[in-house]
Formats: structure tokens, sequence, C-alpha cells
């Protein structure tokens, strides 16, 4: 198979990924193999490959938003069947045992493993994925609409969830990338106004598009206390604006998996009046299948730009540069995307 396989960390530039032939996976016991359509590109994905997530296995297939279809069946697997079309996310196997596990909270499982990390992901036309956790993909999406639901939608749909907002109100979106643009298609349909804070014009624009009633600058105050604030900016200098713009008792959840450093903040402006600031990791197996549910129903119509699978490193430079308005995905196997 052709895969496109990191060897090192660094700078993400031209050979960073190299294009190579490897062999064939062949699924475990309780494993699905999948052929591979499409793989939706993630900012996690360029964290592992510069290295601001610390290796985990190297030489390394990554991705983790991966739309295919079951092309072989571990012995004991029964879920799915061969052909049916399948996705498969970030979280890749937890150990079911531990009280996190059993607490329904098993994206803080301590044995956690992750697709394109701990194990190869789906830059590449054939990739095995544990049963348990791999996701049926709705009708009504194409392979390259999906893809980007894997993990920017699953991941955005819980922090929303975390901000307890369930419809109406004002929220604010800081950062507007593939998580912020199916996020906010989410938060409109249930009647929430969205206000959006990013540095790229383009991604302004888009935002208006979708719907925002106000789009700014991620220095700008928006134009009406928020009711909660999702970062989506792995940019910890934006953590202050947010908390300000909150009303009192508001929530603001910080939705990337790195960060950097987030600057020194007074009491009084940023955390005072009962705000309350938290984090999200990972997801649970329950997150994905609510959100692909409702994203089938809105329905959600990612934005997406496609690459041949051989440019991954251009891609990744240019989701690094925030050039790509909407979500890059890479073609595989196109023929439906």
């Amino acid at each position: 198979m052709r895969a496109m396989v990191l060897h090192g960390q660094g700078p993400i530039g031209p050979g960073r990924l190299h294009l190579e032939e490897r062999p064939d996976p062949d699924p475990g016991p309780v494993e699905i193999r999948v052929r591979v359509r499409v793989a939706a590109l993630c900012r996690t994905d360029l964290h592992v490959v510069e290295g601001d997530l610390a290796p985990r296995r190297l030489p390394l297939i990554p991705g983790h938003q991966t739309v295919g279809v079951v092309d072989r069946l571990g012995p004991n697997s029964r879920r799915f069947r061969i052909g049916e079309r399948v996705g498969i996310a970030w979280l890749r196997w937890t150990c079911g045992e531990c009280d996190f596990c059993r607490s329904g909270a098993e994206n803080l499982c301590e044995a956690s493993r992750y697709s394109g990390y701990h194990d190869d992901g789906g830059y590449a036309e054939l990739t095995v994925v544990p049963e348990d956790f791999a996701y049926a993909i709705p009708e009504g999406f194409t392979d390259a609409e999906a893809a980007p639901l894997l993990c920017a939608g699953i991941i955005g749909y819980r922090a929303l969830r975390l901000t307890g907002m369930r419809g109406g109100g004002r929220l604010g979106l800081y950062g507007f990338g593939s998580s912020a643009h199916i996020v906010i298609q989410i938060a409109r349909q249930r009647g929430t106004r969205v206000y959006v804070a990013t540095r790229s014009t383009g991604h302004r624009e888009l935002a208006r598009r979708l719907g925002a009633v106000w789009a700014g600058d991620t220095t700008d105050p928006p134009p009406a206390a928020l009711d909660a604030a999702i970062v989506f900016a792995p940019a910890g200098e934006v953590v202050p604006p947010a908390l300000r713009a909150i009303r009192k008792g508001g929530v603001v959840v910080l939705a990337g998996i790195h960060m950097s450093a987030i600057p020194a903040m007074e009491y009084g402006p940023h955390l005072f009046h009962e705000k309350t600031l938290r984090s999200v990791e990972a997801n649970t197996r329950g997150d994905g299948e609510e959100l692909l549910r409702e994203a089938a129903e809105i329905p959600i119509r990612p934005a997406v730009v496609p690459y041949p699978l051989e440019a991954a490193n251009d891609a990744l430079a240019a989701l690094k540069a925030d050039r790509l308005v909407g979500t890059g995905v890479l073609l595989v196997e196109g023929r439906r995307a």
C-alpha cells in the first residue's frame, strides 16, 4: 500500500512526510481493515508531525479523521460487514476497566491509545482499527464531508456541550478553523447567536457566511457580553480576552490538545464573578455517535479543500499558515469525494 510516513519530528515542509510503499496491514482478532478513501487534516496531526506532542511511535503514519470501506475482518469481528462505510477518529482504544472508563469518562483513560499517534493512521491506502472504535457513517455525506466530523466535529461537539449551552444565548468562538466552522452550524441550528474572533480575514468572511452575528480579531472585544466561549486557537494569549468577554458565571472551554503558554491574568477582570475555565481531552465514543446523529439531522456541510495523498506536506503547511478556509482533506481513493 502507499502511505505518507513520518520518520522524524520537525517543522513541516517538503520531505517531512515520505510517500512510501508499506506492507498491507492485517486486522487483529477484533479489528477491521479499512480501505481508505479520504483522510481529513487536523491541527493535532501537525502537533504530532512537528513534535509539539512527544513521539509515541516512529516511523508513523499520521491521520485520525479517516473515511473508507471495510475490506477485511479480524477472525472475531462481528460488528461490520465487508463493504460497509466507516469512520476512524482520534480515540482508538481504552482499557474499559479503570475508574474513568467505568464512570463514562473513557476519554480520560490512562491507557488510552490514539490513531495516527500510538498506532498508524489514515494517511495511507489501508489502515486497521478495533471494531468497537469505528463509526458507521450516515448516508447523506460524501466521504470528504464526513471526514472532518470525526475529530473537528466530535471535539467541537464535546466543547460545546461543556459550555453548558443547550440553545439560545451568545457563544464566542476564538479561532475559526475546522472545528469552529462545524460548531457554528450546530449552535445556530439550536438558536444560539455566535460571535467569532480570529486573526484571518478569510476565516472571518467564512464565519459571516455561516451566520456569525459578529466577526472580529482575537483581541477585539465582542459587542455584547458572551454566555460562553470556546477557544480553538492553540494560542495561550487568546485565553485572557475570552475570559474578559464572558459575563458573570460564564464558561470558557479550551478545545485544543496543545496550547502555547497562557500569560499571567488578573483575578478581577478574568476569573472573578464565578467564571469557569475548563479544558477538553479527546472524546468518548458517545460524543462521536451523538455528533454524527445531529450532524445528519441538521445537516452539517463542512467546507473542504481537497489534496492528493502525496501532497500531505503541502496541505499541512497550508494548515499551519492558516491558509485553509475549512478543512483540508487528502483524497486517497477519491471516487466518492
